[in-house]
């Protein structure tokens, strides 16, 4: 069974960084392709960052120049370093799996002013 797990998350003030970190367990190639969503309250689920299975990235313009995506070598692990938050980016940062379909449960990021 394919498990997708975040971590890293926590409480800072603006201008600080977190990295979150998304494991995906049980099925390698499911971390061919990723991506991370962030869920606030009373808000849709938006999209954050992806990688493909050839390392390509992209980036919602709002956190373009300040959050940084990568991966492991092994493929089974994505990275997302936020520099420079905002209060903006508060929010429950979900990683999936595009690859297999699978949701993490996600990580609360918060940004105080």
């Amino acid at each position: 069974q394919v498990q997708v797990m975040e971590s890293g998350g926590g409480s800072v003030q603006a201008g600080g960084s977190l990295r979150l970190s998304c494991i995906v367990a049980g099925d390698t190639y499911c971390g061919d392709e990723m991506s991370w969503h962030r869920q606030s309250p009373g808000k849709e689920r938006d999209f954050v960052a992806a990688i493909d299975k050839r390392d390509r990235i992209r980036y919602a313009e709002s956190v373009e120049g300040r959050f940084t995506l990568s991966r492991s070598n092994a493929k089974n692990t994505v990275y997302l370093q936020m520099d420079s938050l905002k209060p903006e980016d508060t929010g429950t940062y979900i990683c999936l799996s595009n690859t297999c379909r699978v949701w993490g449960q996600g990580t609360q990021v918060t940004v105080s002013s």
